[in-house]
């Protein structure tokens, strides 16, 4: 949720909640795609924090506010439409949408977005690198890396349609598809190494 939304709304229920309370309280108190190498090593589940929902009743309007951005969209799709392919300078944005691109290009958007979240998994966990450019450079996990340097693809629908998915799961702008996933393959790759599997999409099996 935009934070001028956010803003806003917090003014207009804390304006209703001193009106209510002048009538009702003496003093008008308020209260206010490549193969990913896996390492077996007994992975934790991630739990991704889910904020709460907020609902208020308002004089005239009660709008509902919730926490997942994922409400401000129809679908996934425009979530992902609505993103532009601008990389901002950003490295770490650059570095989540090169293992998107390589990694799950022409894949379902679904599972384009988990590759993107098993990376911001990872970089979270405390068991991998704290960030997105450390977990896909770390050494004999993505294929498509090349002495530990991120390539950036030439511009293309697909690149295109990359970077606008890493923002989609860096801001959280969607539900996260496999939230607990630290570990992915390709369909055709045989074993899990004991892991458990947590969704699949496409070509991609997706692991905890």
């Amino acid at each position: 949720m935009h934070s001028s939304r956010r803003a806003a709304y917090t003014a207009a229920v804390t304006l209703s909640a001193l009106v209510l309370s002048s009538l009702s309280a003496p003093a008008g108190a308020a209260q206010v795609s490549g193969q990913l190498v896996q390492t077996l090593n007994a992975p934790e589940t991630i739990s991704v924090p889910v904020q709460q929902t907020v609902e208020a009743s308002l004089p005239d309007a009660a709008p509902q506010i919730d926490g997942d951005a994922a409400e401000d969209y129809a679908s996934l799709s425009a979530a992902v439409a609505a993103q532009d392919a601008d990389l901002e300078a950003d490295r770490e944005l650059q570095c989540l949408a090169s293992a998107v691109y390589y990694e799950s290009k022409g894949e379902p958007l679904e599972g384009q977005l988990a590759v993107a979240h098993v990376i911001l998994n990872r970089a979270a966990s405390g068991r991998f690198a704290p960030s997105a450019c450390g977990v896909v450079s770390q050494r004999g996990q993505f294929s498509f890396v090349r002495g530990g340097k991120v390539p950036k693809p030439g511009d293309s629908v697909q690149w295109r349609k990359a970077v606008a998915v890493a923002k989609v799961a860096l801001n959280d702008l969607w539900h996260n598809p496999a939230p607990t996933a630290l570990y992915f393959h390709a369909r055709y790759v045989r074993g899990s190494g004991g892991l458990t599997r947590v969704a699949t999409f496409g070509n991609h099996i997706f692991y905890r």
